[in-house]
């Protein structure tokens, strides 16, 4: 019993163990993958059903005079259509659909991670990715929908000579391919290295209390909060961050700006 409960603190205490994934719902493995509903599709699906819960309240009143929640909505709503029409034009506004719904995924799995108890999705390298790889096969696709096989004259710079042409294309092929990683590395190398320094600021407060230190531990408390303001910041950051990128690959692949 004292190994089970030395073995429970460890943990408690123990940065990492924050971001471990573990099933709720045992299901079936289907060719080899696992289908189990885990305590990351649970904070996915908090963060789906909290947004759709919102929409629904912010518009089920629509008021000359608005209420908070209304305002709230509204000013979502302006913040991503602005942002659309700057970085696309009124041409972007048919994606707004989908850039409103995944800036308002980023936005709530990032703060709800800050939550105690919580889980952060958006500190999973997966998560990300997926996003990122959705985001990069929509940008492909209305490229080449629009612009069919011209839409490879965005891999050529103009204007230069010849006998760099092959390199530099390469450069940009390589460029254009690596979008969905670095789009994902930065979300998830934020909220992983963020959560970890909280952990670890409040391991420092649990453990210098617990060893009778009450005093030495008023500075990594105070780190930690300054640290916890920050992260928020962060997390509102980087859903914006995303999701101005995400408009500006569309506008690339719109345009054929080079």
């Amino acid at each position: 019993m004292a190994g089970s409960k030395n073995a429970e603190g460890g943990a408690g205490l123990d940065p990492m163990h924050q971001f471990e994934v573990h099933p709720i719902i045992e299901l079936p493995s289907i060719v080899g993958i696992d289908t189990s509903f885990t305590n990351s599709s649970l904070w996915m699906v908090i963060a789906v059903g909290l947004i759709g819960s919102f929409m629904l309240a912010a518009s089920s009143r629509s008021a000359l005079v608005p209420g908070r929640l209304q305002v709230m909505g509204e000013m979502a709503y302006k913040f991503i259509a602005d942002m659309i029409h700057e970085n696309i034009g009124t041409e972007g506004m048919r994606y707004f659909p989908f850039i409103f719904s995944l800036f308002m995924f980023i936005l709530f799995c990032n703060m709800l991670g800050m939550l105690p108890y919580s889980f952060t999705v958006t500190s999973h390298l997966i998560v990300t990715f997926a996003l990122a790889a959705t985001v990069f096969m929509l940008v492909t696709l209305v490229g080449f929908a629009r612009h069919g096989i011209g839409f490879l004259k965005l891999f050529v710079p103009s204007g230069i000579p010849v006998v760099l042409m092959p390199l530099l294309v390469l450069i940009e092929l390589i460029s254009y391919l690596t979008r969905p990683v670095s789009l994902s590395v930065r979300l998830f190398g934020n909220m992983m290295a963020g959560h970890t320094m909280l952990k670890i600021f409040g391991g420092f407060v649990v453990g210098l209390s617990s060893a009778g230190l009450a005093p030495l531990a008023i500075a990594p408390f105070v780190l930690m909060v300054a640290f916890t303001g920050l992260e928020l910041l962060i997390a509102g950051l980087q859903a914006y961050v995303f999701t101005i990128l995400t408009c500006i690959y569309l506008n690339e692949a719109i345009h054929m700006d080079h």
